[in-house]
């Protein structure tokens, strides 16, 4: 899939890190280090624009390294960017740990996953067809 890029950054545009790699990393496009205290929250930057072909979204997602080791998450996760968004990507960081932590310029704070999706066409009816499920919801399939 071809995606149109503006690059505003001081660093190369995204890319796969490995060959079987969904994401690819954001890095913050920030000139001055930012702390985020315990329980904080930031838009950080990326200095990216994009253009996506209709019929496809990018999901901005956190990065697990910086979730398990440091309790950074991305606040909205999954963050969708629409085919007709044209701003800047940027990136809603909360600190999810009991310390600070410092967002260097270049860091690579979350990734992105570009992926086509499907427009639903609702179909009214009065009854759904029965499932094994049912309306078991969160937890009914136990623990094992």
């Amino acid at each position: 899939m071809k995606v149109k890029i503006v690059n505003k950054s001081a660093f190369a545009a995204p890319a796969y890190a490995t060959e079987y790699s969904a994401g690819m990393d954001l890095k913050a496009n920030i000139t001055d280090p930012v702390t985020l205290g315990p329980l904080e929250r930031a838009m950080v930057p990326t200095g990216l624009y994009i253009e996506l072909p209709h019929g496809s979204e990018a999901q901005i997602r956190p990065r697990s390294g910086l979730a398990a080791k440091h309790g950074i998450s991305v606040l909205n996760s999954p963050g969708t960017i629409d085919a007709d968004y044209r701003g800047e990507i940027k990136v809603i960081l909360v600190n999810l740990s009991n310390v600070e932590f410092v967002i260097n310029p270049g860091e690579r704070i979350a990734q992105m996953v570009v992926a086509k999706y499907e427009k639903v066409e609702w179909e009214e009816v009065d009854e759904l067809s029965d499932s094994v499920r049912g309306e078991g919801g969160f937890g009914s399939t136990g623990r094992k």
